[in-house]
């Protein structure tokens, strides 16, 4: 294992109704001027935005409203929330939605504190200092509820970069696995295979001798296994969303991930499929994941084998691990198809003639150094052999 640090402060509020002390919250981290950040319609539809503001209200807390987030966070609504928090005074930032809410709230968080362009941390500069932020989860996929990264869509030339730092973890998260209750069946999918992406992103390491997070990821991974299906079958099961949500935060907010190395290698390739044809990073993540561990496989096949094993029930066979290892492949990729994942480019409304051109942006867009990948660093021609196993 190598040597780390780790520090993960913030405070969660879990359970039933729990969005009723989001103000208490507020007020206890230092808020007075909230900008409520949210996406679509269904957090006003539900009732939930009300009951946000409510309870700013009882705690005589201003706000101001910026809704409008998409899948895949755009910039331009980036630099309309950093003007107006400016405008405004705004000393916290409330995301109330999921990730991609969360990763634009995060991102002006970052741009109200900065002199220069926000995107500077989205081409490597680490966040350092930023608005404090608090966060009102509906979705159990990112995880970015708990981490210190964020993942926004630049719309001059389509880039999709992410930018870290320890000051963009959430001061507080409300969690009540109820509100995920009425999202639809696709929507839970996709947010079951981003939790088990991030998990496989840690446990794909060249680290020797890291048993304990082996572990971990292997239980949280058995978890999604186990959960999701219930679900996804029973949509008002409480419990199975609660283990679900759980572990989306646990799979991302490194406490799995400390004193390795990580892989980020299908993350890299996805978000050029979900800069270029907007679907759902999930959706994407479940036609890369079988791809990149298949051209990887030969790099280490026993970790391949292990969660073969471990993680899907697979037999060793020790006269030809390969064979094992193939076979947990296999399985995540049934497993996936069988909560209504896509199988393939097609399905992802993605087009073979455009291969090389995203090949050539995951390497070299933007500040890309020409490979991407930490289990194997892959360069473009590797990119392209990966792409098309999607086919």
């Amino acid at each position: 294992m190598d040597n780390f640090t780790f520090y993960a402060p913030t405070y969660f509020a879990f359970g039933k109704d729990t969005e009723r002390e989001t103000g208490k919250y507020v007020k206890r981290f230092g808020g007075t001027r909230v900008l409520i950040h949210y996406g679509g319609g269904s957090v006003i539809r539900s009732g939930l935005l009300d009951r946000v503001k409510e309870s700013l209200e009882a705690e005589q807390i201003g706000y101001v409203e910026l809704g409008g987030v998409k899948p895949n966070p755009r910039s331009g609504l980036v630099y309309e929330g950093i003007a107006l928090c400016r405008e405004e005074k705004v000393d916290f930032i409330l995301a109330v939605g999921g990730g991609s809410t969360i990763d634009s709230a995060k991102a002006i968080a970052a741009g109200v504190s900065y002199d220069g362009d926000f995107w500077d941390y989205y081409q490597g500069k680490v966040v350092e200092q930023a608005v404090p932020i608090g966060t009102v989860l509906t979705i159990s996929a990112a995880g970015s509820e708990g981490s210190p990264d964020s993942v926004i869509t630049k719309e001059e030339g389509m880039y999709k970069r992410a930018a870290t730092g320890e000051a963009l973890r959430p001061r507080f998260t409300i969690m009540n696995p109820a509100l995920t209750q009425t999202l639809p069946a696709y929507q839970t999918a996709c947010g079951i295979t981003d939790i088990m992406a991030h998990l496989y992103e840690r446990y794909l390491t060249n680290t020797k001798e890291v048993e304990c997070t082996d572990r971990m990821i292997e239980a949280l991974l058995l978890t999604m296994i186990h959960e999701g299906p219930r679900a996804i079958a029973e949509p008002d099961n409480y419990e199975a969303r609660a283990n679900i949500m759980w572990a989306g935060m646990m799979a991302h907010n490194n406490s799995c991930g400390v004193g390795r190395t990580q892989d980020w290698t299908s993350h890299s390739i996805e978000h050029e499929l979900s800069a270029l044809y907007d679907c759902a990073h999930g959706a994407g993540l479940a036609v890369v994941m079988p791809a990149v561990f298949t051209y990887n496989l030969q790099h280490d096949v026993m970790r391949f084998a292990q969660a073969a094993v471990r993680v899907w029930g697979c037999q060793m066979d020790f006269g030809n691990p390969q064979r094992t290892a193939v076979e947990g492949i296999e399985a995540l990729r049934s497993f996936l198809i069988s909560i209504g994942m896509p199988k393939n480019f097609a399905e992802l409304g993605a087009r073979e003639e455009d291969i090389e051109k995203l090949a050539h942006t995951a390497c070299y867009g933007d500040v890309e150094a020409g490979t991407t990948g930490g289990f194997v660093p892959l360069g473009q021609k590797d990119v392209e052999a990966v792409y098309r196993l999607m086919l």
